[in-house]
């Protein structure tokens, strides 16, 4: 348990924020929260952001340097704002290519996230209208991620919030009708729901390969590209699930995957929102 008792009353000690690279998602944020806290820092007092990258941290300046080796362990890079200034702008962000490979991701995301969509009524697979919204919303989030390069601190919060209340949304839609489907039981085309799947597939590497470059870039270059391999992986799930729909005649498989898809919304929309609001109020 981390020892905070000597830690100190910091209710006058001014927040210092510090750069995080290397981090991708909410767990790594919790990751690095916790080495703070083990090294003595109470809980109110650090807070690592999923959405903007940034850490916050209230402690002593005779404290940071023992604070800072704690974290480092955890193996992110950590780059102290000194003041009020914001974070400078990765220069890999005005990549011209890396804008480009944005708008492959955009364009293909959304553009087969709709006729996925139509697919999924024809097929009856709820779990392909499901996938169809998840590259709906990646199409739209890239969007609005490629809107905000550049931004300041607060306005990349305000965009963070616009995407998790929109992946929250959709969680639920995907949630509300998967659960009208348990009770109607109407088993889906497997067939066009495995086509659909494998397309959704390509589609996925497709807007996966202008991004391999990017990879290793930092963490908001990094997510993306996690994000559409991760997408990859659930594409591969609708195909497995076409197959169960055909071998086992249920349509058990097909709302086992829609379930999960829903899972995966809300979970990412609950981190995001969460970051995005502790960030507003540190920049209010």
């Amino acid at each position: 348990m981390a020892n905070t008792e000597n830690a100190g009353s910091t209710a006058d000690v001014p927040p210092v924020r510090y750069r995080v690279s290397g981090m991708d998602c909410a767990k790594d944020a919790a990751q690095i929260e916790r080495a703070a806290q083990a090294a003595g820092v109470a809980p109110g007092d650090v807070k690592v952001s999923a959405a903007t990258h940034i850490m916050t941290l209230t402690a002593p300046e005779v404290r940071l340097p023992d604070i800072e080796k704690a974290v480092a362990v955890t193996g992110y890079g950590f780059d102290r704002i000194e003041g009020d200034e914001d974070i400078p702008p990765n220069p890999a962000h005005q990549d011209p290519a890396y804008r480009r490979a944005l708008w492959i991701v955009v364009i293909l995301n959304v553009g087969y996230g709709v006729l996925e969509m139509i697919g999924g009524f024809i097929s009856g697979s709820q779990a392909v209208k499901a996938d169809a919204l998840d590259f709906i919303g990646d199409g739209a989030i890239t969007f609005l991620g490629l809107l905000a390069i550049g931004w300041s601190l607060a306005w990349r919060a305000r965009s963070a919030l616009i995407q998790g209340i929109f992946l929250g949304l959709l969680g639920l839609g995907v949630l509300g009708t998967t659960i009208v489907r348990v009770f109607e039981q109407t088993t889906p085309d497997a067939g066009l729901m495995g086509l659909l799947g494998m397309i959704a597939l390509v589609v996925n590497v497709v807007s996966v390969l202008p991004l391999l470059r990017f990879r290793k870039g930092d963490a908001n270059m990094r997510a993306v590209w996690l994000f559409s391999r991760n997408d990859a992986i659930g594409n591969a799930a609708v195909v497995i699930a076409a197959g169960l729909v055909a071998w086992l005649g249920s349509a058990w498989p097909d709302l086992i995957v829609a379930f999960g898809i829903a899972g995966l919304f809300l979970h990412s929309a609950w981190a995001i929102i969460r970051d995005a609001r502790g960030d507003l109020k540190a920049t209010a």
